[in-house]
């Protein structure tokens, strides 16, 4: 069970953020629209919001989940592997302090973005991207380790990050899209497929009773339905401009 989440608003830099997709410039006014809506998806879910001002200085950083891998009992605070965006960390560590005292740190070389570590259980999964190093999976598995967790690091061929591709959603039952429906390190779980149009619906995110869920995916959303879950859909489109999904927009702990 979740009981916290850390958000941050989009500032009005927002619209100059990094990004990988043709899908034009985000709408700031939508954005933000967009942003209040997922908070309040995810107070229904139960969980206490904890949200942070925006920080104009970083155009990117209302994505929250690459600033931090946490667990119940410590934090580890990342290296981002985007120049521009590793202050962020920095905004970041303070919130943290109130719910954690043990912490770790990626260090240089090292890079790492939370949106490459996917939580199943006890077991992490650390993917190599643009953003996410080998030595900085190589520090992040050796952390995981000596506090008793699973880490099995995982390449990427296609996804801009692990979670644009997998997610876990509960129940021994993941999403899969690409080149993860076929991939060995995920082959003993139970699968829901997303179908290449759907690609983008691969990251949802599980809180407590619900799946949040993004708008406009109707076959995935069925299928997660089907299989047994209730589902909170939440329109993300002026995110998806900047490669940003559900799970990226918040620190789930």
């Amino acid at each position: 069970m979740f009981k916290n989440v850390i958000v941050k608003t989009p500032g009005k830099t927002y619209v100059n953020g990094l990004t990988t997709s043709d899908l034009g410039t985000p709408i700031l006014e939508k954005a933000q629209e967009q942003h209040t809506s997922y908070i309040a998806a995810l107070k229904q879910c139960g969980v206490e919001v904890t949200e942070l001002p925006a920080n104009e200085n970083y155009p990117d950083s209302t994505f929250v989940e690459d600033t931090a891998v946490l667990t119940p009992d410590f934090a580890v605070v990342t290296n981002p592997g985007a120049a521009t965006r590793n202050g962020e960390i920095i905004d970041m560590e303070p919130a943290l302090k109130n719910f954690y005292e043990k912490f770790y740190r990626i260090e240089a070389p090292g890079t790492l973005d939370g949106g490459d570590i996917l939580q199943i259980e006890d077991h992490f999964y650390i993917g190599i991207s643009a953003r996410t190093n080998h030595e900085g999976a190589k520090q992040l598995k050796q952390i995981l380790e000596s506090e008793n967790y699973k880490a099995t690091i995982v390449e990427l061929e296609k996804f801009f990050h692990l979670k644009t591709g997998v997610n876990y959603i509960g129940e021994g039952i993941i999403l899969a899209a690409g080149e993860f429906i076929d991939h060995a390190d995920f082959n003993s779980y139970k699968k829901i497929i997303v179908p290449p149009e759907e690609e983008y619906a691969a990251n949802c995110i599980r809180v407590n009773d619900y799946v949040i869920v993004p708008a406009g995916f109707p076959e995935t959303k069925k299928n997660i339905e089907n299989a047994g879950f209730k589902t909170i859909e939440v329109d993300t489109t002026e995110f998806r401009k900047l490669d940003g999904g559900l799970s990226c927009l918040s620190l789930r702990f």
